[in-house]
Protein backbone atom coordinates (compact mmCIF):
# COMPACT_ATOMS: atom_id res chain seq x y z
CA UNK A 1 0.00 0.00 0.00
CA UNK A 2 1.26 3.11 -1.09
CA UNK A 3 1.50 5.59 2.10
CA UNK A 4 2.71 8.63 0.85
CA UNK A 5 -0.06 10.91 1.39
CA UNK A 6 -1.29 13.98 3.00
CA UNK A 7 -4.02 14.69 5.43
CA UNK A 8 -6.44 17.45 3.80
CA UNK A 9 -5.56 20.39 5.58
CA UNK A 10 -8.37 23.37 5.71
CA UNK A 11 -8.13 26.52 4.31
CA UNK A 12 -7.11 28.43 6.86
CA UNK A 13 -4.45 26.10 7.85
CA UNK A 14 -3.18 26.19 4.44
CA UNK A 15 -2.84 29.74 4.68
CA UNK A 16 -1.50 29.39 8.03
CA UNK A 17 1.68 26.80 6.97
CA UNK A 18 2.15 29.04 3.47
CA UNK A 19 2.57 31.78 6.15
CA UNK A 20 5.09 29.68 8.10
CA UNK A 21 7.61 29.32 4.70
CA UNK A 22 6.85 32.34 2.83
CA UNK A 23 8.74 34.92 3.61
CA UNK A 24 11.17 35.90 0.62
CA UNK A 25 10.06 38.33 -1.02
CA UNK A 26 9.36 41.96 -0.01
CA UNK A 27 5.82 42.99 0.02
CA UNK A 28 6.09 47.06 0.21
CA UNK A 29 7.53 49.93 0.21
CA UNK A 30 9.78 49.45 3.51
CA UNK A 31 11.70 46.38 3.15
CA UNK A 32 13.92 46.72 5.45
CA UNK A 33 11.05 46.38 8.14
CA UNK A 34 9.39 43.39 6.89
CA UNK A 35 10.60 40.10 8.13
CA UNK A 36 12.29 38.38 4.74
CA UNK A 37 13.35 35.55 5.53
CA UNK A 38 11.49 32.26 6.97
CA UNK A 39 13.67 30.56 10.12
CA UNK A 40 14.82 33.74 12.05
CA UNK A 41 11.90 33.25 14.84
CA UNK A 42 11.99 33.04 18.60
CA UNK A 43 12.96 29.90 19.78
CA UNK A 44 11.06 27.49 20.68
CA UNK A 45 8.82 27.30 23.87
CA UNK A 46 7.15 24.98 25.35
CA UNK A 47 4.66 22.75 22.72
CA UNK A 48 2.11 25.04 21.59
CA UNK A 49 -1.35 23.22 21.03
CA UNK A 50 -2.10 22.89 16.95
CA UNK A 51 -4.79 25.97 17.11
CA UNK A 52 -1.83 28.29 18.76
CA UNK A 53 0.93 26.56 15.70
CA UNK A 54 -1.73 28.16 13.33
CA UNK A 55 -2.28 31.48 15.37
CA UNK A 56 1.59 32.15 15.25
CA UNK A 57 1.93 31.21 11.77
CA UNK A 58 -0.82 33.29 10.39
CA UNK A 59 0.43 36.10 12.38
CA UNK A 60 3.64 35.86 10.79
CA UNK A 61 2.03 35.86 7.45
CA UNK A 62 1.08 38.92 7.77
CA UNK A 63 3.69 41.82 7.46
CA UNK A 64 3.33 45.58 8.32
CA UNK A 65 4.02 46.61 5.05
CA UNK A 66 4.35 50.89 3.71
CA UNK A 67 1.72 50.74 1.06
CA UNK A 68 0.84 54.00 -1.94
CA UNK A 69 -2.46 53.78 0.59
CA UNK A 70 0.06 54.33 3.37
CA UNK A 71 1.40 51.67 6.41
CA UNK A 72 -1.05 48.43 6.59
CA UNK A 73 -1.22 44.95 7.80
CA UNK A 74 -1.13 42.63 4.87
CA UNK A 75 -1.27 39.31 4.18
CA UNK A 76 1.62 37.89 2.05
CA UNK A 77 0.58 34.75 0.52
CA UNK A 78 0.92 32.07 -2.19
CA UNK A 79 -1.73 29.94 -4.30
CA UNK A 80 0.79 27.24 -4.36
CA UNK A 81 4.17 26.59 -3.00
CA UNK A 82 4.57 23.92 -5.76
CA UNK A 83 6.51 24.94 -8.84
CA UNK A 84 7.29 23.02 -12.37
CA UNK A 85 10.49 25.52 -12.70
CA UNK A 86 14.36 25.24 -11.25
CA UNK A 87 15.76 28.47 -9.95
CA UNK A 88 18.63 27.70 -8.92
CA UNK A 89 18.40 29.51 -5.36
CA UNK A 90 14.63 29.28 -4.95
CA UNK A 91 12.84 27.52 -2.11
CA UNK A 92 10.29 26.92 -3.80
CA UNK A 93 12.24 25.35 -7.19
CA UNK A 94 11.21 21.77 -8.82
CA UNK A 95 13.05 19.28 -7.32
CA UNK A 96 13.46 20.20 -3.84
CA UNK A 97 12.24 17.32 -1.81
CA UNK A 98 12.79 19.20 1.54
CA UNK A 99 10.02 22.04 0.24
CA UNK A 100 6.20 21.58 1.76
CA UNK A 101 4.32 21.83 -1.40
CA UNK A 102 0.46 23.22 -0.59
CA UNK A 103 -2.00 24.89 -2.76
CA UNK A 104 -5.43 26.72 -2.35
CA UNK A 105 -8.28 27.51 -4.25
CA UNK A 106 -9.25 30.89 -5.08
CA UNK A 107 -11.95 31.03 -3.68
CA UNK A 108 -10.44 29.24 -0.52
CA UNK A 109 -7.88 31.87 -0.19
CA UNK A 110 -10.63 34.69 -0.92
CA UNK A 111 -12.81 33.42 1.54
CA UNK A 112 -9.17 32.84 4.29
CA UNK A 113 -8.26 36.88 3.12
CA UNK A 114 -11.83 37.61 3.89
CA UNK A 115 -12.31 36.62 7.21
CA UNK A 116 -9.23 37.21 8.77
CA UNK A 117 -10.01 40.93 7.13
CA UNK A 118 -13.01 40.89 8.92
CA UNK A 119 -11.38 40.67 12.15
CA UNK A 120 -9.40 43.06 11.91
CA UNK A 121 -6.03 41.19 11.02
CA UNK A 122 -5.07 42.54 7.72
CA UNK A 123 -6.29 45.52 5.69
CA UNK A 124 -4.17 44.73 2.51
CA UNK A 125 -3.26 41.19 0.45
CA UNK A 126 0.12 40.37 -1.17
CA UNK A 127 -0.48 37.50 -3.64
CA UNK A 128 2.41 35.42 -5.39
CA UNK A 129 2.26 32.14 -6.85
CA UNK A 130 4.37 28.78 -7.82
CA UNK A 131 3.49 27.64 -11.22
CA UNK A 132 2.12 24.56 -12.48
CA UNK A 133 1.41 24.06 -16.18
CA UNK A 134 2.65 27.35 -17.31
CA UNK A 135 2.56 30.78 -15.99
CA UNK A 136 -1.15 31.25 -18.12
CA UNK A 137 -2.72 29.34 -15.52
CA UNK A 138 -0.95 30.51 -12.67
CA UNK A 139 -1.85 34.09 -13.66
CA UNK A 140 -5.68 32.99 -14.45
CA UNK A 141 -5.57 31.91 -10.56
CA UNK A 142 -4.26 34.76 -9.00
CA UNK A 143 -6.88 36.73 -10.95
CA UNK A 144 -9.75 34.60 -9.88
CA UNK A 145 -8.86 35.16 -6.41
CA UNK A 146 -8.79 39.03 -6.88
CA UNK A 147 -12.33 38.71 -8.94
CA UNK A 148 -13.66 37.51 -6.10
CA UNK A 149 -12.11 39.86 -3.77
CA UNK A 150 -13.23 43.13 -5.99
CA UNK A 151 -16.53 41.78 -6.66
CA UNK A 152 -17.62 39.18 -4.78
CA UNK A 153 -16.56 40.07 -1.10
CA UNK A 154 -16.40 44.10 -1.99
CA UNK A 155 -12.82 44.58 -0.88
CA UNK A 156 -12.02 47.69 -1.38
CA UNK A 157 -8.53 47.76 -0.16
CA UNK A 158 -5.03 46.87 -0.91
CA UNK A 159 -4.18 44.42 -2.99
CA UNK A 160 -0.70 43.68 -5.01
CA UNK A 161 -0.01 41.06 -7.47
CA UNK A 162 2.80 38.98 -9.01
CA UNK A 163 2.84 38.96 -12.90
CA UNK A 164 3.85 35.36 -13.79
CA UNK A 165 6.59 34.87 -16.79
CA UNK A 166 4.83 34.00 -19.15
CA UNK A 167 1.30 35.63 -18.68
CA UNK A 168 -0.50 36.90 -21.88
CA UNK A 169 -1.15 40.71 -22.53
CA UNK A 170 -4.70 41.07 -21.16
CA UNK A 171 -3.82 38.97 -18.05
CA UNK A 172 -1.20 41.91 -17.04
CA UNK A 173 -3.86 44.35 -18.11
CA UNK A 174 -6.72 42.86 -16.10
CA UNK A 175 -4.44 42.49 -12.98
CA UNK A 176 -3.81 45.80 -13.37
CA UNK A 177 -7.21 47.21 -13.40
CA UNK A 178 -7.60 44.83 -10.07
CA UNK A 179 -4.52 45.31 -7.92
CA UNK A 180 -3.25 48.65 -6.54
CA UNK A 181 0.21 47.34 -7.69
CA UNK A 182 1.88 44.52 -9.87
CA UNK A 183 5.25 43.30 -9.26
CA UNK A 184 7.37 41.46 -12.45
CA UNK A 185 10.35 40.20 -10.89
CA UNK A 186 13.73 40.76 -13.48
CA UNK A 187 15.81 38.24 -10.66
CA UNK A 188 18.95 39.38 -12.99
CA UNK A 189 20.69 42.71 -14.62
CA UNK A 190 21.09 41.37 -18.14
CA UNK A 191 19.88 38.01 -19.66
CA UNK A 192 22.93 36.19 -18.92
CA UNK A 193 22.39 36.93 -14.88
CA UNK A 194 19.08 35.78 -15.25
CA UNK A 195 20.37 32.34 -16.81
CA UNK A 196 22.50 31.97 -14.44
CA UNK A 197 19.95 32.21 -11.45
CA UNK A 198 16.76 30.74 -13.36
CA UNK A 199 17.65 28.83 -16.53
CA UNK A 200 13.85 28.11 -17.62
CA UNK A 201 12.99 31.96 -17.39
CA UNK A 202 13.47 34.35 -20.35
CA UNK A 203 14.89 38.08 -19.48
CA UNK A 204 12.77 39.35 -22.68
CA UNK A 205 10.04 37.40 -23.75
CA UNK A 206 8.78 36.24 -20.11
CA UNK A 207 10.52 38.82 -17.68
CA UNK A 208 10.88 42.57 -19.67
CA UNK A 209 8.15 42.24 -22.39
CA UNK A 210 5.16 42.11 -19.37
CA UNK A 211 6.96 45.31 -17.12
CA UNK A 212 6.67 47.78 -20.44
CA UNK A 213 3.31 46.13 -21.16
CA UNK A 214 2.38 48.01 -17.94
CA UNK A 215 3.60 51.55 -19.12
CA UNK A 216 1.51 50.49 -22.18
CA UNK A 217 -1.24 49.98 -20.49
CA UNK A 218 -1.30 52.94 -18.38
CA UNK A 219 -0.58 55.43 -21.60
CA UNK A 220 -3.48 53.98 -22.79
CA UNK A 221 -6.39 53.80 -20.24
CA UNK A 222 -7.35 54.74 -16.50
CA UNK A 223 -5.50 51.38 -14.47
CA UNK A 224 -5.11 52.00 -10.45
CA UNK A 225 -1.97 49.71 -9.99
CA UNK A 226 1.60 50.93 -10.06
CA UNK A 227 4.31 48.25 -11.26
CA UNK A 228 7.40 47.45 -9.09
CA UNK A 229 10.70 44.94 -10.00
CA UNK A 230 13.13 43.28 -7.56
CA UNK A 231 16.21 41.97 -8.56
CA UNK A 232 18.22 39.03 -6.67
CA UNK A 233 22.12 40.48 -5.91
CA UNK A 234 24.90 39.09 -5.53
CA UNK A 235 25.07 35.09 -6.57
CA UNK A 236 25.91 35.12 -9.82
CA UNK A 237 28.59 37.57 -10.23
CA UNK A 238 26.41 40.77 -11.13
CA UNK A 239 27.81 44.58 -10.34
CA UNK A 240 26.37 47.63 -9.10
CA UNK A 241 26.60 49.40 -12.32
CA UNK A 242 24.60 46.57 -14.13
CA UNK A 243 21.82 47.10 -11.22
CA UNK A 244 22.18 50.82 -11.58
CA UNK A 245 22.00 51.37 -15.29
CA UNK A 246 18.96 49.19 -15.63
CA UNK A 247 17.57 50.25 -12.78
CA UNK A 248 17.35 54.01 -14.57
CA UNK A 249 15.93 52.73 -17.53
CA UNK A 250 12.79 51.32 -15.89
CA UNK A 251 12.34 54.08 -14.03
CA UNK A 252 12.73 56.10 -16.95
CA UNK A 253 10.84 53.62 -19.89
CA UNK A 254 8.63 51.63 -17.70
CA UNK A 255 7.70 54.22 -15.25
CA UNK A 256 8.68 51.78 -12.29
CA UNK A 257 7.31 52.78 -8.45
CA UNK A 258 9.71 50.70 -6.57
CA UNK A 259 12.85 49.00 -7.56
CA UNK A 260 14.03 46.14 -4.85
CA UNK A 261 17.43 44.51 -4.58
CA UNK A 262 17.50 41.43 -2.32
CA UNK A 263 20.85 39.90 -1.62
CA UNK A 264 20.84 36.35 -2.30
CA UNK A 265 21.80 34.26 0.71
CA UNK A 266 21.94 30.28 0.09
CA UNK A 267 18.90 28.03 0.68
CA UNK A 268 19.60 24.77 1.55
CA UNK A 269 18.99 21.68 -0.97
CA UNK A 270 19.42 24.34 -3.65
CA UNK A 271 22.28 24.27 -6.00
CA UNK A 272 23.52 27.47 -4.58
CA UNK A 273 23.10 25.98 -1.33
CA UNK A 274 26.55 26.42 -0.35
CA UNK A 275 27.39 29.73 -1.95
CA UNK A 276 28.08 32.66 0.50
CA UNK A 277 25.44 35.22 1.43
CA UNK A 278 25.83 39.00 -0.43
CA UNK A 279 26.09 41.98 1.42
CA UNK A 280 23.55 43.23 3.20
CA UNK A 281 24.98 46.78 3.02
CA UNK A 282 25.32 46.36 -0.14
CA UNK A 283 21.60 46.60 -0.63
CA UNK A 284 21.20 49.16 1.24
CA UNK A 285 24.24 51.06 -1.26
CA UNK A 286 21.55 50.09 -3.98
CA UNK A 287 18.57 51.33 -2.67
CA UNK A 288 20.36 54.66 -2.09
CA UNK A 289 21.48 54.86 -5.30
CA UNK A 290 18.06 53.95 -6.86
CA UNK A 291 16.54 56.44 -4.98
CA UNK A 292 18.84 59.29 -6.44
CA UNK A 293 17.60 58.03 -9.94
CA UNK A 294 14.23 57.91 -9.23
CA UNK A 295 13.35 61.34 -6.54
CA UNK A 296 16.60 63.23 -7.16
CA UNK A 297 16.86 62.80 -11.32
CA UNK A 298 20.33 61.54 -11.19
CA UNK A 299 21.70 59.57 -14.08
CA UNK A 300 24.07 56.33 -13.39
CA UNK A 301 26.74 58.49 -14.79
CA UNK A 302 26.81 60.80 -11.90
CA UNK A 303 27.12 57.88 -9.38
CA UNK A 304 30.61 56.79 -9.10
CA UNK A 305 31.49 52.98 -9.04
CA UNK A 306 34.93 52.02 -8.05
CA UNK A 307 37.12 49.69 -10.72
CA UNK A 308 35.03 46.64 -9.74
CA UNK A 309 32.05 48.44 -11.09
CA UNK A 310 30.58 48.27 -7.64
CA UNK A 311 29.34 51.12 -5.01
CA UNK A 312 31.77 52.15 -2.31
CA UNK A 313 30.16 50.80 0.98
CA UNK A 314 31.97 52.73 3.38
CA UNK A 315 30.31 55.92 2.22
CA UNK A 316 26.62 56.55 0.64
CA UNK A 317 26.64 57.29 -3.58
CA UNK A 318 25.45 61.24 -2.89
CA UNK A 319 28.40 61.73 -0.22
CA UNK A 320 31.02 59.35 -2.32
CA UNK A 321 29.84 62.39 -5.67
CA UNK A 322 30.08 65.64 -2.82
CA UNK A 323 33.27 64.55 -1.81
CA UNK A 324 34.66 64.74 -5.40
CA UNK A 325 33.05 67.45 -6.62
CA UNK A 326 31.35 69.82 -3.56
CA UNK A 327 34.35 69.85 -1.34
CA UNK A 328 36.34 71.92 -3.00
CA UNK A 329 33.47 74.24 -4.52
CA UNK A 330 30.48 74.47 -1.81
CA UNK A 331 26.89 75.36 -2.71
CA UNK A 332 25.69 78.59 -1.80
CA UNK A 333 22.86 77.54 -0.09
CA UNK A 334 21.39 80.96 -0.49
CA UNK A 335 21.43 80.90 -4.20
CA UNK A 336 21.51 77.03 -5.43
CA UNK A 337 18.37 76.13 -7.53
CA UNK A 338 16.79 73.30 -6.36
CA UNK A 339 18.49 70.53 -8.32
CA UNK A 340 21.71 71.40 -6.90
CA UNK A 341 20.71 71.79 -3.34
CA UNK A 342 19.30 68.14 -3.87
CA UNK A 343 23.18 67.07 -4.70
CA UNK A 344 24.17 67.87 -0.81
CA UNK A 345 23.95 65.22 1.43
CA UNK A 346 21.60 65.84 4.29
CA UNK A 347 19.41 67.44 1.89
CA UNK A 348 16.61 65.85 0.33
CA UNK A 349 13.60 67.04 -1.67
CA UNK A 350 11.23 68.31 1.52
CA UNK A 351 14.65 70.23 2.70
CA UNK A 352 15.37 71.59 -0.53
CA UNK A 353 11.60 72.96 -0.59
CA UNK A 354 11.80 74.13 3.12
CA UNK A 355 15.09 76.11 1.97
CA UNK A 356 13.74 77.47 -1.13
CA UNK A 357 10.87 79.04 0.68
CA UNK A 358 12.80 80.63 3.85
CA UNK A 359 15.41 82.48 2.33
CA UNK A 360 12.42 84.16 0.07
CA UNK A 361 11.73 85.99 3.84
CA UNK A 362 15.76 86.22 4.73
CA UNK A 363 19.10 85.26 4.81
CA UNK A 364 20.37 81.32 5.60
CA UNK A 365 23.50 82.39 7.86
CA UNK A 366 24.18 79.21 10.42
CA UNK A 367 23.27 75.88 10.45
CA UNK A 368 20.68 76.65 13.49
CA UNK A 369 18.51 77.97 10.68
CA UNK A 370 18.76 74.71 9.10
CA UNK A 371 17.43 72.95 11.88
CA UNK A 372 15.04 74.88 12.96
CA UNK A 373 13.31 74.63 9.01
CA UNK A 374 13.33 70.78 10.33
CA UNK A 375 16.48 69.81 7.52
CA UNK A 376 17.32 66.55 9.22
CA UNK A 377 21.24 66.78 9.16
CA UNK A 378 22.42 69.89 8.40
CA UNK A 379 25.73 68.87 10.23
CA UNK A 380 25.73 65.86 7.07
CA UNK A 381 25.90 69.16 4.90
CA UNK A 382 27.68 71.67 6.36
CA UNK A 383 31.46 70.32 4.71
CA UNK A 384 29.77 70.89 1.10
CA UNK A 385 27.62 74.22 1.50
CA UNK A 386 28.29 78.22 2.04
CA UNK A 387 26.53 80.20 4.38
CA UNK A 388 26.34 83.96 3.07
CA UNK A 389 29.14 83.24 1.76
CA UNK A 390 30.93 81.52 4.70
CA UNK A 391 31.39 77.87 5.19
CA UNK A 392 29.50 76.82 8.32
CA UNK A 393 31.73 75.71 11.44
CA UNK A 394 31.20 71.47 11.46
CA UNK A 395 32.56 68.99 14.08
CA UNK A 396 34.33 66.24 11.97
CA UNK A 397 33.08 63.04 12.73
CA UNK A 398 35.00 60.54 14.34
CA UNK A 399 32.88 57.86 12.91
CA UNK A 400 31.60 57.21 9.05
CA UNK A 401 28.53 58.22 8.65
CA UNK A 402 26.07 54.89 6.65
Amino acid sequence: MNMNFRIQLEPMAKLARIGEINGYEAAGDAPHAEHTRPGCFTPAQPKPTRQERNAASLRRSIMKVATPRGPKPVLRTMMTTACERNCFYCPFRAGRSSAERLTLQPDELADGFTRMQKAGMVDGLFLSSGIIGGGVRAQDKIIDTAEILRKKQNYPGYIHLKIMPGSEYEQVRRSMQLADRVSINLEGATPGRLAGLAPQKEFWDDLMQRLLWTEQIRSRERVRASSVTQFVVGAVGDTDLELVSLSEKLYRQARLSRIYYSSFYPVPDTPFEDLPSASLKRQHRLYQASFLLRDYDWDTEDIGFGPDQNLRLDVDPKQAWADIYLRAAPIELNRADRPTLLRVPGIGPKSADRILRARRQSTLTDLQHLRALGVPSPQKAAPYVLLNGRQPVHQLSLFPVP
